[in-house]
């Protein structure tokens, strides 16, 4: 089997693998464009970047299985949160879509996305730190490091996973 994800991130690419344990799969990272703003800014604009990584991975990656992963955030009204989602594709069949953990940012983060600036850089400087994006991430940063970014997305391919083998074998049972 072969398995693609849309994204060269080294923290996205972990929780592939983590999700992927018992498996003796091919897995291949290309960078897929999300066809989303830079900063997502819902979660239905973050599940989009999610789905178009996925496809665009199993399409251009000539893959068994399709993933995105993609992190944005969503206004609310008691502030603007972290999002995580994910998406699994396969030949013929629709995306499987999963969400992740949602924590409050800070106002004085949250205020400087709302003027247009992106999460990734606003925590390095916030967070006096080098590729926040590619390692703990923001979650990790103010979870204190009790959940870091790879974590978080490997709980969604977890879901997503479990979904595409209940989904499997869902079709499996209708059709004996």
């Amino acid at each position: 089997m072969k398995i693609v994800i849309g994204t060269k991130n080294p923290a996205k690419i972990t929780a592939m693998k983590n999700a992927f344990v018992e498996t003796d799969a091919e897995f291949l990272a290309l960078d897929i464009p999300s066809g989303v703003s830079d900063q997502p800014f819902s979660d239905d604009e973050t599940i989009q970047g999610a789905i178009n990584r996925a496809k665009g991975a199993l399409e251009q990656g000539n893959g068994d299985i399709g993933i995105g992963l993609e992190g944005g955030v969503q206004e609310s009204k008691h502030g603007l949160f972290i999002c995580n989602w994910g998406a699994l594709t396969a030949k013929k069949q629709e995306p499987i879509i999963a969400g992740g953990a949602k924590i409050l940012l800070p106002e004085e983060v949250a205020a400087r996305l709302r003027t247009g600036e992106e999460l990734g850089p606003v925590m390095e400087e916030f967070s006096k730190r080098e590729n926040v994006r590619k390692k703990e991430g923001a979650i990790g940063i103010f979870t204190n490091g009790f959940i870091k970014r790879d974590e978080m997305f490997t709980h969604i391919m977890n879901l997503l996973i479990g979904q595409y083998h209940y989904q499997t074998n869902l079709k499996y049972k209708l059709t004996k």
